[in-house]
């Protein structure tokens, strides 16, 4: 049996239903964090995390019992905007359920306020200190001081040298404004997608690729994305260039798997990110090797009928003694059997 002994409180008490300590929905958690808010006085603004901490309600257990409360309608919060683009959310306790269209006429009642007023100072710009000396133009053309052939993979051709006439000339002179702008100290080249103002590899006299090898390359090159995720990234500009590069190569007796092998060859390992693709391709390209066809390695076999390899190694007894061909393993070099030279069954010779 139990007893029971209460003592009507005359001071600090609060009215509540019974529904909300024996709630079958709400644990021990959520319906102390129900009546610790319902016995606050009527102007206070102590929020549901506050009280948790008041209450040494972990994080976890706040979590599920606000979860509990919002599900069963005794909290109800919102998201207003106030003054000064500042955001603010409301939260709204009831002592019984409430469905959401009678907690937003209550919300609709309340006044709605930031609780936190911020001050900022307005602070006029002073007087900029003229800089010393008269106003200059940057410079836009002409090469660095620096020496151009430092750090320069592909230079343009020489003045004077004859390399200048013709087709190639004209891409050489093209190619070298890009080649300053690139060498220019402070600047950056803006994308791999520009590439078409970068040098070009010239094309000999003797190399100029026919139509079909031209086809064949711009399929080549189309198809390079499906080798590697590191080439899915080539500018669409530089398919042109990569186009003539590869027809080099088949123009030269390579084929397809050649390029494809090559190009695997000098991607880095797995991981390591390639920051210009195309570039990456127009290097491994550029060179083109004479190609090489594989000889047959020589046969280390004598000629003549091949033993298995169960009887590599054996000899036909050369006495002609045997009805059939004898064979057995010589230990040194002798050409008759062990029974032709008499030796014994110790292996050594018979007496």
């Amino acid at each position: 049996m139990i007893y029971r002994n209460f003592i009507a409180p005359s001071r600090a008490f609060s009215q509540f239903s019974h529904e909300i300590i024996r709630h079958p929905r709400l644990d021990s958690h959520a319906a102390r964090l129900l009546t610790w808010q319902l016995s606050l006085p009527a102007h206070a603004r102590e929020t549901l995390s506050e009280t948790a901490k008041r209450a040494r309600i972990g994080a976890t257990s706040f979590t599920t019992a606000k979860r509990q409360l919002k599900a069963e309608g005794y909290v109800h919060e919102r998201r207003v905007q106030v003054g000064g683009g500042l955001w603010v959310t409301q939260q709204l306790v009831s002592s019984s359920p409430l469905r959401p269209e009678e907690a937003a006429k209550i919300f609709a009642r309340m006044p709605v306020h930031s609780g936190v007023e911020r001050v900022y100072a307005q602070v006029a710009p002073s007087t900029p200190v003229p800089a010393v000396g008269h106003p200059t133009p940057p410079s836009t053309d002409g090469h660095p001081e620096k020496h151009r052939r430092e750090n320069t993979s592909d230079l343009p051709a020489e003045p004077g040298s004859g390399a200048g006439s013709g087709p190639e000339g004209e891409a050489g002179a093209a190619s070298e404004p890009a080649l300053t702008s690139e060498a220019m100290p402070g600047t950056e080249p803006a994308s791999e997608s520009a590439s078409a103002s970068e040098p070009q590899v010239p094309e000999s006299a003797g190399e100029v690729p026919a139509t079909t090898q031209l086809d064949e390359a711009r399929a080549l090159v189309g198809a390079l994305p499906l080798l590697s995720p590191a080439l899915r990234h080539i500018p669409p500009g530089m398919r042109e260039e990569l186009t003539r590069l590869t027809a080099r190569w088949l123009a030269a007796g390579h084929t397809s798997a050649d390029v494809h092998e090559h190009v695997l060859r000098g991607l880095p390992g797995a991981g390591t990110p390639v920051q210009r693709p195309g570039g990456l391709v127009r290097y491994l390209l550029r060179e083109v090797p004479p190609r090489t066809l594989p000889r047959p390695e020589p046969s280390a076999s004598p000629p003549g009928p091949r033993l298995s390899s169960r009887l590599q190694g054996a000899r036909e007894c050369a006495s002609g003694a045997h009805t059939q061909p004898m064979l057995f393993r010589p230990v040194a070099d002798e050409v008759l059997c062990s029974e032709c030279l008499g030796w014994g069954p110790g292996g050594g010779p018979g007496v």
